[in-house]
């Protein structure tokens, strides 16, 4: 019997006979979660990242001004802009550096081709500000402090680098952070609200569960061995955790 017949015969009796249990297939069905609700996103005037200036604007009366290193700006923590306005994700900075202009050109053309246009994106640094000056090669020593060669700017251990916002998943954006973090010239990291939340409560907890009465802060503080003999003054402010 051909199988054109015997899909008729069954059919047939499925009308005639109206007792026929019905099958129903369900292979491949999944209950998928339901989608986050976002609430109102207030967006900015531009959502993507502006055009840092290479050079700063100086007044035209103003002469630019050269400055030291100041490794200041760089070292510690940092105290201000260390948490996420919008709540959502971003990219800080694990230890400190100096960002070039070609920093923020990278940060943007990424965030521009491959950031989903239903987000946008903003910057929590400052644009290249401090100068950095360099003599030519094959220069001989004196002669005064080298010419501006280009400018930077200071970022601190802690710092948030810039922010992604908007109806939008993390896996969604991941990537394209991750890939930032990656080429910026210090340790970085990609990151959520919540994993910013769960590294306060992680150092918290180390801290409450620890056994050793001795700590680095403690020996220094104490002048055990004579450490403040031999420590680096950066030492005496923040115990050995911002070098």
């Amino acid at each position: 019997m051909s199988l054109t017949k015997l899909f008729s015969k069954l059919s047939l009796s499925m009308t005639i006979n109206k007792s026929f249990p019905q099958v129903i297939q369900t292979a491949g069905l999944r209950a998928y979660e339901e989608p986050p609700v976002y609430g109102e996103i207030e967006y900015p005037e531009r959502r993507r990242l502006r055009i840092y200036e290479k050079v700063p604007q100086y007044p035209p009366t103003m002469r630019p001004f050269k400055m030291q290193k100041r490794l200041r700006y760089m070292r510690g923590p940092e105290p201000v802009h260390n948490f996420l306005l919008h709540k959502q994700y971003g990219v800080i900075a694990l230890i400190g550096g100096r960002l070039k202009f070609g920093h923020f050109e990278m940060m943007r053309f990424v965030m521009h081709r491959k950031i989903p246009k239903s987000c946008f994106a903003i910057y929590r640094v400052d644009p290249p500000w401090q100068p950095v000056t360099k003599k030519n090669p094959g220069t001989r020593m004196g002669g005064g402090k080298g010419a501006i060669h280009h400018y930077v700017t200071p970022v601190k251990a802690g710092r948030v680098i810039m922010e992604v916002s908007g109806p939008v998943e993390f896996d969604e954006v991941k990537k394209q952070l991750e890939e930032i973090a990656h080429k910026l010239p210090f340790k970085a990291m990609a990151v959520s609200q919540e994993i910013m939340e769960m590294r306060e409560k992680e150092e918290k907890r180390l801290e409450e569960e620890n056994l050793n009465p001795y700590t680095l802060k403690y020996v220094i503080q104490n002048n055990l061995g004579g450490a403040n003999n031999w420590i680096s003054p950066v030492d005496r402010l923040w115990f050995g955790k911002h070098r």
